[in-house]
């Protein structure tokens, strides 16, 4: 694609297409949006993709700029109605660094939300092996339930998390 190859641009656009959508529908919940968002990254791609330089896999740069996307949007329409409520004026800050801060907040948020939204049991040993550390002998020691089990809850949280906030913002947290 850095040569201006149209054939390249043709098959990463058919490769993540459909799944960049559907991730993106799965947050919008908007036919709509979530085609103009797919449209916006790859406009973005097929205008700047000759001098893009990653320091990533391809899916994982597509997946981010999708979420950003998205954010951005969730962000105006919170604004818009903050707007409406209060009937006040915002400045609008452009700034990497609180932008970067903002997007960081979102995406706490939004994986808070979702690791409440797990049965207690599950969440319980999630919360003990990612946010205490604690090994599987030791959730399992705790709450005295065998490590299968740990190990079993602990799967089907990150089956939870994968499904409803993507790979790439599941690993970012598993990672970070």
């Amino acid at each position: 694609m850095r040569g201006g190859d149209a054939i390249a641009f043709r098959e990463i656009y058919k490769r993540y297409s459909e799944l960049l959508y559907i991730f993106a529908y799965r947050k919008l919940k908007n036919e709509s949006e979530a085609r103009d968002v797919v449209h916006d990254v790859f406009a973005w791609l097929l205008e700047k993709g000759e001098t893009l330089t990653l320091h990533g896999s391809l899916s994982s740069y597509l997946y981010k700029s999708v979420l950003n996307r998205i954010f951005d949007i969730f962000r105006k329409k919170e604004t818009f109605q903050r707007y409406i409520d209060q009937g006040e004026h915002y400045i609008d800050v452009d700034s990497e660094g609180t932008d970067y801060l903002i997007r960081e907040k979102d995406i706490r948020a939004l994986i808070d939300k979702e690791i409440a939204a797990m049965p207690p049991r599950m969440r319980e040993v999630f919360e003990l092996r990612y946010r205490q550390h604690r090994s599987h002998q030791e959730i399992s020691d705790q709450l005295n339930i065998s490590t299968e089990t740990v190990k079993t809850h602990i799967k089907h949280a990150h089956k939870h998390l994968k499904d409803k906030l993507g790979v790439v913002i599941f690993l970012l947290y598993i990672l970070h």
